[in-house]
């Protein structure tokens, strides 16, 4: 890098080194006026924008605003939500900015080449032209990239941002809202009202990601195996239920367990017919039965798809293996271990990778099943509450905006080191042509 912007600049020509100042100079030197006017209007905008608002609304990013309301002085004060995103908006801009005057320099140190080398130049109706040919796809990828940018980039970063202030509670606005720091991961983990039940919900949260998603893979693809044997008739019927299940929306199926389960459904009625006592399955004292239930459930609602996606991968297995595997003496186990496992593992381990993020995340299930029930040794969760469940209460419930945004940063760490730290190390990455 050091080196590129030493030849550069002991090579450009004047113009092309003002272009560092006035964007759009060495287009204008070397003919290309439509280009420098373009180039210069950019520019131009950019100092209007900055004076106008871009230099406020950075600094009160980092202020977050110094002018407290006040409705009965009739003060409106700073809204220190609004600053931070404007100052987010104001970088983003900046960032475009800095990409178009990147181009302006490399635009105009190539049309010095080709000067120099006595080659036409391009006029801007080329460039148009290239654009809507053989960069037809940087066009087509301009609108969603803008899109993903505003709707996704943008919130992700004001909730990242959120984790390490204090908005929150009673300070929102008009309400002052500070930087903190790293304080709202510290409560986390040491502070008396959150940092049992984080610890709590985490634990189970990593024991019921991994328990669901073992569960559902090996249950979808052993129903799948069953499915595919030649003994099984009436094949298309069997497939059916399961797809009916799945078709069903998952909060209906959620409601009508809690409903089964409750102590005056149906299960507890014939408990009750054969002379027993009615049995709280998902009360408050009914921790594990209530999370055996959720994980039964979560089965019900996921082996269908997984049942689905194994049935089409091992239409593709290479029976030869499986015939020599049996003159060697293998059992049926030790195929499956040795043989059907890995061939499965090497073809579906992006989707396991999702189905883990996406049980890790689960927030339907035990809200469903058990929402809005908190416990004693818990702060505003049960037993049975997830990491993402949690948030929800801290956050949408009770105002802990600022730990919300903190649990959730949590969250995406642990999933994003997990899963990319599995699939490296997996057959899928490192041995592509394993089953080529």
């Amino acid at each position: 890098m050091k080196q590129t912007v030493q030849t550069f600049m002991k090579t450009a020509t004047v113009p092309v080194k003002m272009s560092l100042l006035l964007m759009g100079a060495g287009h204008f030197r070397y003919g290309s006026i439509s280009k420098g006017l373009l180039y210069l209007f950019v520019e131009l905008s950019m100092i209007y924008y900055l004076v106008q608002r871009g230099f406020n609304d950075i600094r009160g990013f980092f202020t977050l605003g110094t002018q407290r309301a006040d409705a009965w002085a009739g003060i409106e004060g700073d809204n220190s939500v609004v600053m931070m995103l404007m100052g987010i908006f104001a970088f983003i801009v900046i960032a475009v900015f800095a990409f178009f005057y990147v181009q302006n320099i490399k635009g105009a140190y190539a049309m010095q080449k080709r000067a120099e080398n006595n080659l036409p130049q391009k006029t801007l109706r080329q460039d148009l032209a290239d654009l809507l040919d053989q960069k037809f796809y940087v066009l087509v990828l301009a609108l969603p990239l803008i899109g993903v940018c505003v709707f996704n980039v943008l919130p992700i970063i004001f909730m990242i941002l959120i984790a390490f202030t204090n908005y929150g509670g009673n300070i929102v606005p008009p309400e002052l809202v500070d930087w903190v720091g790293v304080d709202n991961f510290r409560k986390l983990m040491v502070l008396s009202k959150f940092g049992p039940t984080f610890l709590k919900i985490l634990g189970w949260n990593l024991l019921w990601a991994l328990l669901s998603t073992a569960i559902n893979y090996f249950a979808g693809l052993g129903l799948a195996l069953l499915l595919n044997k030649e003994c099984v008739k009436g094949k298309a019927i069997w497939r059916a239920f399961p797809i009916l299940a799945y078709a069903i929306p998952g909060f209906i199926t959620l409601l009508a367990f809690k409903f089964m389960f409750s102590y005056g459904g149906p299960i507890n009625q014939m408990i009750i017919s054969h002379g027993g006592t009615p049995f709280g399955f998902l009360g408050i004292d009914a921790k594990w039965s209530a999370r055996l239930i959720g994980l039964l459930v979560n089965c019900w609602i996921s082996v269908p798809s997984i049942m689905l996606l194994a049935t089409g991968h091992l239409s593709n297995r290479d029976m030869s293996l499986y015939e020599a595997a049996k003159i060697d003496g293998a059992g049926r186990f030790a195929q499956f271990r040795k043989l059907t496992v890995p061939f499965m593992l090497f073809a579906t381990m992006p989707v396991l990778l999702g189905q883990f993020i996406g049980n890790f995340n689960n927030f339907g299930i035990f809200y469903f099943l058990r929402g809005g029930m908190y416990m004693d040794g818990y702060f505003l969760a049960s037993d049975t509450d997830l990491l993402i469940n949690w948030l929800y209460n801290l956050s949408i419930d009770n105002n802990y905006y600022c730990i919300g945004a903190a649990i959730s940063l949590v969250i995406f760490l642990i999933t994003s080191v997990i899963s990319l730290t599995v699939y490296v190390k997996s057959p899928s990455y490192r041995e592509e042509d394993t089953f080529q």
